[in-house]
């Protein structure tokens, strides 16, 4: 466990967090500027195109789960920001259903249970890969879930949904950061230990959004 706590992989972390962090900036000014443009939302949300951008972010996480050996540390990187920023364009819809002020506090809200989750993840000494299983299940119930909410639009429904939601993403974000820690390896190389750490960037990304948008549908204030 000692290679664990190598200057090294202290520096992998910190990128992988430096990519997480730098994902959702750029997610939020997206949103943020296509919320703001009329013509914008008017040509996104008030058309099919909507349902573009609300599964293109899912094509991007199954185009990198299956590519993601294959491609260069470039390439990885620029799949990361082209995703976060058409998850951008997705997450423009909160803008307009949720106060801004509501945003902010939901924000800051996910961000210390991120935090705390992760920074237990990382320091914990316990084995967390046995909940492996029974969070993975949980999240493919939540997705399908989700995917039958679509066209049910259900309150009760979507309240189980949010609830049981985050906490599987909580869960998610502590077992994740114990994998990313635990696969590190120094001998990897530059180019590999590169494209880790953008996926593992993007595995943390994904537990940090759901979580943000799980509570505010639970707690947000609407327009």
């Amino acid at each position: 466990m000692r290679r664990f706590l190598t200057p090294a992989l202290r520096a992998h972390m910190l990128r992988v967090y430096n990519y997480m962090a730098s994902g959702v900036l750029l997610t939020g000014i997206v949103a943020l500027v296509v919320a703001s443009t009329p013509a914008l939302v008017s040509a996104i949300f008030g058309t099919p195109l909507k349902w573009v951008f609300m599964f293109a972010p899912l094509a991007f996480v199954f185009f990198f789960s299956f590519r993601i050996e294959k491609m260069s540390a470039f390439a990885a990187q620029a799949t990361y920001w082209a995703f976060a920023a058409t998850m951008g364009v997705s997450m423009a819809s909160i803008f307009l259903v949720f106060t801004g002020t509501s945003i902010a506090q939901t924000f800051f809200i996910a961000a210390a249970m991120f935090t705390a989750m992760s920074l237990y993840g990382y320091t914990t000494k316990a084995d967390l890969s046995r909940f492996g299983s029974f969070l993975m299940m949980g999240l493919i119930g939540v997705l399908i879930a989700m995917l039958v909410n679509l066209f049910l639009g259900s309150s009760a429904l979507q309240l189980v949904i949010s609830i049981v939601g985050v906490l599987v993403f909580v869960g998610l974000t502590a077992w994740d950061t114990q994998n990313i820690k635990a696969q590190y390896a120094e001998s990897l190389g530059h180019e590999a230990l590169s494209k880790m750490a953008v996926f593992g960037a993007l595995s943390l990304y994904l537990n940090f959004v759901n979580i943000f948008q799980l509570l505010l549908n639970l707690t947000g204030e609407r327009e």
